[in-house]
């Protein structure tokens, strides 16, 4: 009778484990809790679809010790063409009481927070992006990881 069950809930969740298509990247980098003014993190995807549309998120780890509730960035696209987008973007990772909005219950907070929506990029190709933290200090203490997730919207 386990082994049933067990068979049962393994065919059920098979549809949700297998459609990852309309995911094109989730990917994090580690800092460490130190990011460095000088420390860039670049991310590489490919666009094969720019008739799409796509979610554009950016992954935030940070530990409670985060001095800030915000956090900027500055962000560089390069375009498969070799033009380049350059763009300053704010997180806010705490309400103005201090009040962590990432999920977690420990010491570190996890955020998937949502840039762009509805997104279209302008051309198939390698894209790259890159982040450098804007926060006024050479050495910016408490984030542990910096990701991008972007997932191609499913059309209706």
């Amino acid at each position: 009778m386990k082994i049933r069950n067990l068979i049962m809930l393994l065919v059920g969740l098979m549809p949700l484990l297998s459609c990852n298509s309309d995911l094109v990247i989730s990917e994090n980098k580690d800092i460490s809790g130190n990011w460095d003014k000088n420390d860039t993190i670049i991310f590489d995807f490919e666009i094969t679809d720019s008739l799409a549309v796509y979610d554009f998120h950016i992954n935030i780890r940070h530990s409670i010790n985060y001095p800030y509730r915000n956090l900027y960035f500055f962000v560089a696209t390069e375009f498969p063409n070799g033009q380049i987008s350059n763009d300053t973007i704010e997180c806010l990772l705490a309400d103005v009481r201090g009040r962590w909005f990432g999920n977690g219950l420990g010491e570190i907070k996890e955020n998937n927070i949502l840039i762009r929506q509805n997104l279209q990029f302008p051309r198939n190709g390698l894209y790259k992006i890159s982040f450098v933290q804007a926060m006024r200090q050479d050495v910016l203490s408490g984030v542990e990881d910096v990701g991008i997730q972007i997932n191609k919207l499913s059309a209706n």
